[in-house]
């Protein structure tokens, strides 16, 4: 075993690696950039090397600096997380090279399945079944559309380098084809550096199942299947093991073909082979096909982990540094069933626009497994994916497991940032779901009842109106006092709502709170505060913000009486950046005529590309940036004449 391995990633995975090499008796080397100075796997590591400036490309992708860090520091070896350099094969040649063991596949493993169209070749050569479509050289607009003409729409545009859903479109009709293939082939090359795509046949009511591998160079073991078809944008949001409606038999198939996939390429490590399958007539063995195999741990992993009791970091490790796969096929059985939720600060109404912020409050809950790169008082950054959290739940049954999961998102507490915790908690609710009907159609079709925006009762606003006048804490003075009732007034804002209650505050155990003509009574019983009869939820207040943890949170505005709103930006007049990001393309021109709707400019922000679209019809006033500028959130971009002005010319 090694004595010392080098983490070449941050966040949630390089938490996650320190925790099962500190169980192994691996001391473990951090490397961060400016942005992550202080950050949790910073301080969880034996020691932590400063590589380089906010943006990946100038820290996390810089493999010659990594490998120096390395060698510095005494490591030998290099475990790369997932994202960034895992999957660079170039790296791992630059690691072995430098004497150093890198805890993954070979360097052509990963080659031989870093393209997809020459990963299907070879997976039908090794008997593996693949999707019909056009995986060959010519990348010429007008020969792919042919190419989806025959196959036949829907069709899926994909990138041929990289995952997560970028460089991926969804075409349904012939006379979208070339938009939706400029649009794939930029973000394509601005994620990958490789334009290039396929094109596939889109299956109706597709599942996303895929296989866990394990191989040690020479063979492989599966260790059963995880469903990941609950996505958006093509990117996973709940994901569960094993998958609903497996049979034994198809079971069998799909870890067969995983395992033929993973030892027809020599795989050594962990590894994932992905699936589409057809789920419009139940699961088949005739009825899945191999899309692409993720030659790296999985986000994902903690749900195989949970129902094999297999430390899968652990398992790297140990292969890495030259054991033999820690257990056969036949030994491998599976326990009960596991959910995993993607915690994200995102803004779910806005489009799941990502989001950034300070966490003033996080809490997990008890009961369940919470992996996390961030702590309460860290901030969510710009520069890199704004995962807050996976939180895993296990149990004897779905049901079972589904239930400890919609109880462990209704107690996880964060302040500070919007997230998508309500949207989470409202797919575990979803009836389909809950039967274990699911395909990655569900979120697009019942998108409007999962993306409800809460709304505060009276007992939430009395709640925050009490934490806002820092009156929730006050306990009996010790020794001689004198309480009198006393009446103060507040005013908050939750949205664009804006809410006075009055308090009369009887003593330190007994408030009213006047909402208009309803009174609220607030009383604090065993040490516990009730309002309106009904136990109060957890309170966080700071600075102007007050917490209340319901409703998966809920984020009131204290609002200063002498403020003065001064903005002069109205009507939808403004076009402005969301989050800090870099322009990528400017589409407006002064003078022009747009439509709401309009696609103005393209804002890139965490690994993703946004379309700015006019919110009216208008004409444009100014075009206040350009291709190329690095803009801050709220800087403005384009401005459209004032609806007078374009009335009067």
């Amino acid at each position: 075993m090694f004595d010392k391995i080098l983490i070449a990633n941050r966040g949630e995975i390089a938490c996650r690696v320190i925790e099962s090499a500190r169980g192994l008796g691996v001391k473990t080397v951090a490397v961060f950039s400016d942005a992550d100075r202080a950050s949790k796997h910073v301080a969880l590591a034996d020691e932590a090397v400063h590589i380089g400036g906010n943006a990946p490309a100038e820290s996390y992708l810089k493999g010659d600096v990594i490998i120096a860090a390395a060698q510095a520091t005494g490591a030998q070896a290099i475990h790369p997380g997932y994202g960034f350099l895992s999957e660079n094969p170039d790296f791992v040649d630059a690691v072995e090279a430098a004497g150093l063991t890198f805890i993954g596949p070979s360097a052509d493993a990963i080659r031989a399945m870093g393209l997809k169209d020459a990963a299907k070749v070879l997976m039908e050569k090794a008997g593996v079944p693949v999707v019909p479509g056009y995986h060959g050289k010519n990348q010429e607009p007008e020969h792919l559309s042919g190419a989806a003409d025959a196959i036949g729409y829907p069709v899926l545009i994909k990138a041929v380098a990289g995952g997560g859903g970028k460089g991926m479109r969804l075409v349904e009709t012939a006379s979208e084809f070339m938009d939706m293939l400029e649009s794939a082939k930029s973000e394509a090359k601005t994620a990958f550096g490789n334009e290039d795509v396929l094109i596939e046949k889109f299956v109706s009511q597709p599942r996303h199942i895929e296989v866990q591998v394990f191989g040690d160079g020479k063979t492989a073991v599966h260790l059963f299947e995880r469903d990941c078809s609950l996505q958006r944008r093509h990117q996973k949001v709940i994901e569960e093991a094993p998958a609903p409606g497996m049979t034994e038999e198809m079971r069998h198939a799909m870890g067969d073909a995983g395992v033929k996939a993973a030892e027809a390429i020599g795989y050594k490590g962990a590894g994932t082979v992905e699936f589409i399958v057809d789920g419009s007539q139940g699961l088949r063995p005739d009825g899945f096909w191999f899309m692409e195999m993720n030659t790296r741990l999985q986000v994902e992993h903690p749900v195989t982990e949970a129902i094999t009791g297999v430390d899968l970091v652990e398992w790297q490790l140990r292969v890495a540094s030259g054991e033999a796969l820690p257990k056969r096929q036949d030994e491998l059985s599976i326990n009960g069933h596991a959910f995993e939720s993607r915690l994200y600060a995102e803004d779910v109404p806005k489009g799941f626009l990502p989001a950034t912020g300070t966490l003033e409050r996080l809490k997990f809950p008890e009961g369940a497994r919470s992996d996390s790169g961030v702590r309460q008082g860290d901030s969510i950054s710009p520069h890199y994916d704004p995962m807050i959290a996976k939180i895993i739940t296990h149990g004897p049954s779905r049901e079972v497991a589904l239930s400890r999961m919609a109880a462990a998102l209704e107690q996880t507490q964060v302040g500070g940032t919007v997230t998508n915790l309500g949207f989470l908690g409202a797919l575990c609710a979803h009836g389909g779901f809950a039967k274990g009907e699911v395909d990655t159609g569900l979120i697009g079709r019942d998108i409007d009842s999962l993306v409800d925006a809460p709304e505060p009762t009276d007992a939430d606003v009395a709640l925050a109106s009490l934490a806002a006048l820092g009156v929730l804490d006050t306990a009996w003075d010790t020794g001689f006092g004198l309480w009198s009732a006393m009446q103060r007034q507040v005013a908050l804002r939750f949205g664009e709502e804006e809410t006075t209650a009055v308090v009369l505050s009887l003593g330190p155990d007994a408030h009213d709170v006047r909402l208009g003509e309803a009174t609220l009574q607030a009383r604090r019983v065993g040490g516990r505060w009730w309002v309106a009869g009904m136990p109060a939820p957890e309170v966080a207040v700071s600075g102007a913000k007050v917490f209340v943890f319901a409703q998966y949170g809920l984020a009131f505005d204290v609002v200063d009486p002498l403020a003065r709103d001064v903005s002069a930006a109205g009507g939808g007049g403004l076009i402005e950046a969301p989050m800090p990001g870099l322009v990528k393309a400017v589409f407006a021109e002064v003078g022009q005529q747009v439509k709401a709707g309009d696609r103005l400019a393209i804002l890139e922000a965490m690994k993703m590309e946004h379309a700015l679209l006019a919110a009216r019809d208008g004409v444009i006033a100014e075009v206040l940036t350009e291709a190329g500028a690095q803009v801050e959130a709220g800087a403005a971009l384009v401005r459209l004449e004032e609806e007078e002005d374009e009335a009067a010319a």
